[in-house]
Order: C-alpha cells, then structure tokens, then sequence
C-alpha cells in the first residue's frame, strides 16, 4: 500500500514504541526499525519524515550507536529526541558535553522561538519531560536554539533550510503537557503529511492483502478469545471464510468460566461462521510448567506447547499452510528491537520455538496498538462488549502467579480475579480502566482466622489507567471498593489471609507481573 510513512530510528530509547504511537495519532502512519537500518533502505521506504529516539548511551563515547553523516543531506525532514538531538548536534559539529546539573522528570522550558514550525501553538513556557546526564552545550553551525532552561541552554534547536530538528526533552510521554501538538507539528507543518492513516482503509486493504496471500491455502488461527486474536479470526474469515479453523486453547490458564465463555462466543452456536475447535490441554501445561519458577522459562514453555497442540490439531485437519496470531506491535517491541532491550518475550512473538511445522505464521495486527486493534474490531463489526473485553496476556494466569504455577495456585488466583472483577463492575469502575486483575504472589505470611493461626498466600491487586499499555499509571480506586474486595477474597477464597494492591506504574514496572 502506498501511504505516508514516518520512520522511527530507535537507538535504544524505552519510549521508542510511544513515539509511533503518538505520530499515529496524528492518522500518519509510522513504523519503528533499528539505528542499523541502511540509508539505502530509508530512501526505498521513500518516508515522509525520520525521528530519531532516545537512547541510555553517551554519544561521544566510542562504542556509541551512530548513524552517518549523509543521512543529514538527504533531503528528509528529521527529529531528534534527546540521545537523537545530541547525535545530530555531535555529528553535525556542536558540541555535546556532561552537564553540570542533570534534569530528570517535568521541567519547565522556555520557547525562545515561536515562530518555529515545530513550537506553533505552543505556550511561551511550557512543562515537558527530561531525562539527561549529557547535553548540547553549544549547536551546530547553521542551527538556532529555539528552546532553553535554566540549566539546559539548548533544549531544543532547528536548522529550518535543512529541516533537521531537535528537541533534548521528551515529547511523546504524556508528561509533556504540550508534547503531542510537538509532534503533530513535525508531521504536518515540517514533514507536509496530509493524514491518510485510517482504519477503515486498514481493514479493507487487510483483508486484500490476507486473501491474495493464503489463496487456496488452509489456515489455522489460534483463538484466545481475547480481543487481538478475535480482530484477526474475523479479519481471517472475512478473508478465506471455510478455509479458517479457529483452534482454542485451554491451557487451564484461563480466567475463571472463560472457556465456556469463549466457546459461547465462537462455538457452533456463536454468531460467527467460523470452525471452531476447543482442546482441553489443562493437565499437559501443568505438567509442563511444574517446578519452573523463573518467568521467561513459564513464557517460552507456554509459547512452545501452545505451537504444538496447534501442530498436532493441523495434522487431524490435515494440510494447513498458516498459523495466525494476534500478535500487536507492543508485543514485537517488548520482545526486543534492534538495540532496546527485550521487556519480555511474548508467548507469540519471543517464545516461539526454533522449529514450527507450518508454512508461515501470518499476524495480520502485527503494526497495531491496542486501541487501534479495538478500532479495527469495531469496524470489522464486533460486539462492543467484545472488543473492550479485558486484556488477557497469552501466556494467561501462568505470569500471574509468580514462582510455580499448579492447579492449586491457578483456582486461587481465579477465583479472587472473579471477585475484583465483579465488585469493580459493581461499583461502575469497570468502563473507565485500562487493565485490572487479581495475581498471586508468591509469598506466604501468618494470619489469624477463626481464632486459628493461618499461614497463607498474599493476593496482589492491580488496576492501571493507559491509553496504549506502553506506559500505565496505577489507578486510584476507592478505598471501600478495595475493602469490600478484600473481605471477600481473604472470607471466600481458600489459602488468601493477605490482600495487597499495587500501585507501581509502568515504567518502573510492567502492567502484568510477569
């Protein structure tokens, strides 16, 4: 398909991901690829525009990711964002030095320049977001500083002729109040894009793509029941139709009365045309999973068995040349890019094993967000209960129970998740959060219960408030909801005496515990 393209160059920053998702927003679409990238590739690409993320390195030390000089004479309209800023400022001749006092967190900058392309609109002073150690001390030759504070003397600077621009804050994390008419003003003023990312056209071009792509071929999609795999089953039957075998898992890591649940949905009594296959698999990833503690080790098990049950399904059905997932782009990019780190691998992208007896596994929201997975499922016309259903990692209770995951341990932690579930939706809390769910921890403390002392598991609860689950914030929940969830955990749920809530966000911390 031939649409405007953004490319993001990550250098190892850990907002890389919220940096497409922002540009995104803005209905351009925008892919994140390593800083080995070629600029031959780039110009193939023919990108509307190029940003170059952050990164933990210090770009005048030797074994610093660099990118060359030619890139900058290419006629393509660049944003550097903090490590990004500071490689254009030290490759272009300015000079980058340790700086005397390091920012950390919301600061206030001064716009020196309101006439910039990239600061219209924006306020004479403004709250944005720094993480440095390291700054421009001195621009370019040809660059003019259009943004300052205190302790920062080039917070962001531009050299218009070139359009080559550069901010040392951070504008796509929520904490820059101002951070996402920054970037819309990039696309749209510098880059000239006009915004032809929509998701009607995604899903019609999909389907397209996804029936020239399989033919007469047979295809199996793993079904979760969750909204990513439900987008891609219907995205998949409105493409090939009969030709799809939807197989379900359950992997006995399931919430609790999921199974039935899913089965409702997409069974032979459920709405849609598909054919649909249920294994119960409960007792082999029990097996399986026994005595594994550490969690990538849980993640790669689970990815692994989950490809084999799908592999010996294939062979009953006989001749099936794709396997399709739901796996979205948080998943590529948690699972590692280029030089970021690997958050964790993901049951459908990271934990596959080296070997898989099909033709080629096909992941049709493979470039999608979370939200916009939601719109293509509303467009797809799913159920709106469906498509707002409750994110359900694919590796399921198992990254919720830290340590050993037994059939014990998995009734626990299924029955407390059912009761948070069900006094949030009491209290009319369920609509406005992005992520909620009970885990179990792996710690066990003295209680008193009945006049009897009790040695027993501590529940953690979780609730986050995110847009696009690469960044979370711990939701405040009524402090009565979390009592009236409490008492009846610790009274109706055998082996809990302690219920605890986490109010990490993410960063530090991941969304799931896993």
């Amino acid at each position: 398909m031939d649409r405007e393209l953004i490319i993001v160059l990550d250098f190892g920053g850990q907002y890389n991901q919220l940096i497409a998702r922002r540009v995104r927003e803005c209905n351009v679409y925008a892919e994140v690829h390593p800083y080995t990238l070629s600029l031959e590739k780039i110009k193939e690409m023919n990108p509307k525009g190029i940003i170059f993320t952050g990164g933990p390195d210090v770009v005048y030390a030797e074994e610093s990711p660099r990118y060359s000089k030619e890139i900058y004479e290419a006629g393509i309209p660049i944003l550097g964002i903090c490590y990004g800023s500071q490689l254009m400022a030290y490759t272009l001749g300015g000079k980058v030095e340790s700086a005397p006092v390091s920012e950390y967190g919301r600061t206030e900058v001064e716009i020196d320049d309101s006439d910039s392309l990239i600061f219209k609109g924006i306020d004479k002073k403004t709250i944005c977001w720094m993480s440095h150690t390291v700054y421009i001390a001195e621009a370019p030759e040809g660059f003019k500083v259009t943004a300052h504070t205190p302790v920062c003397p080039v917070a962001a600077m531009e050299c218009p002729e070139r359009k080559l621009y550069a901010t040392q804050f951070h504008p796509e994390v929520m904490h820059t109040q101002q951070g996402k008419e920054m970037i819309k003003n990039f696309v749209y003023n510098v880059c000239g894009c006009s915004g032809d990312w929509k998701m009607d056209s995604f899903v019609e071009t999909t389907i397209q793509s996804l029936r020239e792509k399989i033919g007469n071929g047979k295809v199996l999609c793993a079904l979760s029941g969750g909204v990513d795999s439900s987008v891609a089953a219907v995205l998949l039957s409105k493409a090939v139709g009969k030709q799809l075998t939807c197989v379900f898992v359950d992997h006995g890591l399931l919430r609790k009365n999921e199974g039935d649940e899913v089965e409702a949905v997409f069974g032979p009594e459920g709405p849609y045309d598909l054919n649909f296959i249920r294994v119960d698999a409960a007792e082999r990833f029990y097996s399986k999973l026994a005595g594994v503690t550490e969690p990538e080790q849980k993640r790669k098990i689970i990815g692994e068995e989950f490809i084999r049950v799908f592999e010996e399904e294939a062979q009953k059905i006989g001749a099936v040349d794709y396997l399709v997932q739901g796996t979205i782009y948080p998943d590529v990019i948690e699972s590692g890019l280029g030089k970021s780190a690997t958050i964790k691998s993901h049951h459908n992208v990271g934990g596959l094993p080296d070997y898989v007896d099909f033709k080629e596994i096909v992941e049709p929201l493979r470039l999608l967000f979370k939200d916009e997975v939601r719109k293509a499922g509303l467009e797809l016309g799913i159920p709106e209960y469906l498509v707002f259903r409750q994110p359900f990692p694919g590796p399921g209770l198992g990254i919720r129970i830290i340590g050993e995951v037994t059939a014990e341990k998995v009734k626990i932690v299924q029955d407390a998740d059912f009761i948070y579930r069900e006094e949030i939706a009491k209290a009319g809390l369920d609509k406005g959060l992005g992520q909620y769910f009970a885990a179990l921890t792996n710690m066990r403390s003295v209680g008193v219960m009945g006049d009897e002392r009790t040695y027993d598991y501590a529940v953690a609860l979780r609730a986050v408030n995110t847009s696009d689950f690469m960044t979370a914030e711990a939701s405040e929940l009524p402090l009565e909801v979390l009592f009236k969830v409490t008492n009846r955990i610790i009274n109706e749920v055998p082996g809990v005496n302690r219920v605890m809530y986490d109010l990490t966000s993410k960063p530090p911390g991941t969304i799931e515990f896993e």
